[in-house]
């Protein structure tokens, strides 16, 4: 395909010089080939084997009450958005509410393929600053929250877990799903013993489909450190860019001078209302690129 819209440039070039085009049919077919060099470009990029898997999107509130809750939500609720406009599905996996509004932590799976790689320029903290809702004197103020995203582990790719190393524990659920949910110890927690990870799955029905979802979700962190921990080892260039810690804000979000920044790229769109909205495609195509950049 790319190679066809190269050679249908060269004869329209052709055409123009022999005078049977116009600069601006020429023009446009131009952008339209350099749009699908960005395209194939872009693609090339999720070379490695976890990028073609499904995720797990884990977003926490930072410190700050309720305003940080809110935050979280609204994050939550733009990557739903863009899922939807992306073809991906999505189900919620654990969900922690807010005391007033928002909430303190979410878990999702994002269903389909290249969603972790699509989505892992997603990872680190977050800032937004607005004039909050929730302050009385009407102040500007900055929040923060977290995102985690790891690929979802399929039977293409095997990590075992001795269950030795496991110690669970059952629960009510707190959330939604009626009488049944809040009745029964359907919700489950595991800990990793050895790495210390712990996580939660209360949002099927029973208590065996919550254990499975526990074990995959496992599964898919003690992968990801792995590979955090082969990236570290490989590429020494990793360790000089900007790490996944709380402070280190990845992108801000500055409602009321209308802009949302991308820290690590540069990539600032002016329309924070679409961003919100799952407009994500700009900031996942330049980390993309910024990521395979030598530099």
């Amino acid at each position: 395909m790319l190679n066809t819209a190269l050679e249908d440039l060269e004869t329209l070039y052709q055409f123009y010089k022999d005078g049977e085009l116009t600069e601006e049919e020429l023009d446009e077919n131009f952008i339209s080939a350099k749009v699908l060099i960005e395209d194939v470009e872009f693609k090339t990029t999720l070379n490695k084997q976890e990028d073609e898997l499904s995720c797990i999107l884990e977003i926490n509130a930072g410190a700050g009450g309720t305003e940080s809750n809110d935050w979280a939500e609204m994050l939550y609720r733009m990557y739903l958005m863009w899922a939807e406009k992306n073809g991906y599905k999505a189900h919620l996996l654990n969900k922690v509410d807010g005391d007033i509004a928002g909430i303190k932590s979410v878990e999702l799976e994002i269903e389909g393929d290249y969603a972790f790689g699509m989505l892992k320029s997603e990872n680190g903290v977050h800032r937004l600053v607005r004039v909050s809702p929730f302050n009385a004197q009407g102040k500007r103020m900055t929040s923060f929250a977290s995102v985690f995203v790891h690929p979802l582990i399929d039977d293409s790719i095997e990590v075992v877990v001795d269950t030795a190393e496991l110690e669970w524990d059952t629960f009510r659920s707190s959330g939604a799903g009626g009488q049944h949910v809040n009745k029964t110890e359907s919700a489950v927690r595991v800990r990793h013993l050895p790495s210390g990870i712990v996580v939660e799955c209360q949002e099927e029905r029973s208590q065996h489909m919550n254990r499975d979802k526990a074990m995959k979700m496992l599964k898919s962190r003690l992968y990801e450190r792995e590979l955090e921990k082969k990236r570290v080892e490989k590429d020494k260039i990793e360790s000089s860019k900007m790490k996944n810690e709380w402070g280190s804000q990845i992108r801000s979000y500055v409602m009321d001078d209308r802009r949302v920044k991308d820290h690590r790229t540069g990539f600032t769109a002016y329309n924070p209302d679409y961003v919100l909205n799952g407009d994500l495609q700009g900031f996942i195509k330049s980390f993309l690129m910024w990521q395979a950049s030598p530099d």
